[in-house]
């Protein structure tokens, strides 16, 4: 995503498949505002948040690609990167 996408979207969902997540804490070390460890597995803070590229950059590390970021009004995948 580039920085026009990214001003123009309003919110963004995050999701954590519970089934994929093996609790490394990659999301929590990227994007420690957004995501934290709840019983040894990652929980997004917030459904809904503001665009941010450390959601982007948290998604990506992932080494499950158990996180899910998507525009809320659009429901376009933000990331991971397919």
């Amino acid at each position: 995503m580039n920085a026009e996408e990214e001003a123009t979207a309003a919110e963004w969902r995050l999701h954590v498949d519970p089934t994929r997540c093996i609790g490394s804490g990659i999301c929590a070390s990227a994007a420690p505002e957004h995501f934290g460890l709840v019983e040894g597995l990652s929980r997004p803070l917030a459904e809904r948040v503001t665009p941010a590229g450390a959601v982007v950059d948290a998604a990506d590390s992932c080494p499950m690609e158990a996180i899910l970021v998507s525009d809320v009004e659009s429901r376009r995948r933000i990331a991971p990167s397919p």
